[in-house]
């Protein structure tokens, strides 16, 4: 990349990137100016040329964009905006989205797909307990999920426990058809789709079947210690502070847990939850880290991040919080 005060030239290394690197019809092109208005994109052969305030900052974004095709990664419209927002934050896509977690089902590569999605997985990696907090659609389970079957793929641990509080919305199990656990496993039924994710079904039913994976309620956490595992505790905002408690001290040697949970969405009856306000508490103590993911981490429909900070704006439920909910 060649630079004056306002301009920028980027080469791209062969014409074979070029297309893929502008565009159908330079559709990538256009979005960058609309992304960047106050900087002009012209290409010459296999030379970009920018001109204007922030060409610096868009001719790392081009040197990023061709870092990611190299790599394997498809320059769809998603990956383009999420780049825009990285580099615009001196955040690296090449870096975020090319980490690879996990090969998962159908071959296809398990990604963090944000900076903050790829905060999330090296804290995994590195921490004994990590606490991963944010919206809907940020991928906290999904990848929690990946780093476990990674972590049993590779015999860092011999199973894999998933569990969750089943408490939801305010429904009752009482109300729904069949035995015990006929009951729960709507509550369970995220965790079992994560898991078809990284694994095939067939191969994810053995699992299950010789409880190298275990799926169970929070309630069955009681009296156990939980040695040599990677537990994943999904909706954490759900559990009140005496079960947030009895989970924590499960832990035995050689285990990994992920925390996870949104602390907009509490539905535990009496309000109190206990992972809000745990972080103060938790502070400190080596090995555990806490993540916040927001809605620039969201990876679902552009929707989902819209309604995220409509909700931010206006707070969690639109009213104010009750002084039990506050403390």
């Amino acid at each position: 990349m060649t630079t004056t005060a306002h301009s920028v030239t980027v080469v791209v290394p062969g014409t074979h990137l070029l297309a893929e690197l502008l565009g159908q019809r330079d559709a990538n092109v256009r979005r960058i100016e609309e992304a960047f208005p106050d900087v002009t994109v012209s290409v010459r052969g296999n030379e970009v040329a920018l001109t204007g305030p922030r060409a610096h900052q868009v001719g790392r974004l081009f040197e990023e964009m061709v870092l990611l095709l190299q790599r394997g990664e498809r320059l769809d419209a998603a990956v383009l905006d999420r780049s825009i927002t990285m580099v615009r934050a001196d955040q690296r896509p090449s870096e975020v989205l090319t980490a690879d977690v996990l090969k998962g089902a159908r071959g296809r590569s398990v990604r963090p797909k944000t900076a903050g999605q790829k905060r999330y997985v090296d804290a995994i990696r590195d921490n004994i307990i990590t606490f991963g907090i944010g919206p809907a659609g940020t991928g906290k389970s999904w990848l929690a999920v990946a780093m476990a079957v990674q972590a049993l793929n590779a015999r860092e641990v011999q199973r894999i426990i998933l569990t969750r509080p089943a408490v939801e919305a305010g429904e009752r199990l009482g109300f729904l058809p069949g035995d015990l656990m006929a009951k729960i496993d709507p509550y369970l039924r995220p965790l079992y789709d994560a898991l078809y994710d990284m694994v095939e079904p067939e191969a994810a039913q053995k699992l299950i079947e010789r409880q190298a994976v275990e799926v169970a309620p929070l309630a069955f956490m009681r009296g156990r210690t939980l040695n040599n595992s990677f537990i994943i505790l999904d909706e954490a905002q759900n559990t009140t502070p005496e079960q947030m408690k009895m989970f924590l001290t499960r832990i035995g040697f050689g285990s990994k847990v992920v925390v996870t949970g949104d602390a907009t969405q509490v539905d535990v009856p009496t309000g109190k939850s206990g992972l809000v306000g745990l972080e103060r508490t938790l502070t400190g103590i080596d090995g555990l880290s806490f993540v916040h993911l927001d809605r620039d981490d969201v990876v679902r429909h552009r929707i989902v991040a819209d309604i995220v900070a409509a909700y931010e704006q206006k707070g969690s439920s639109g009213r104010k919080p009750s002084k039990r909910e506050k403390d």
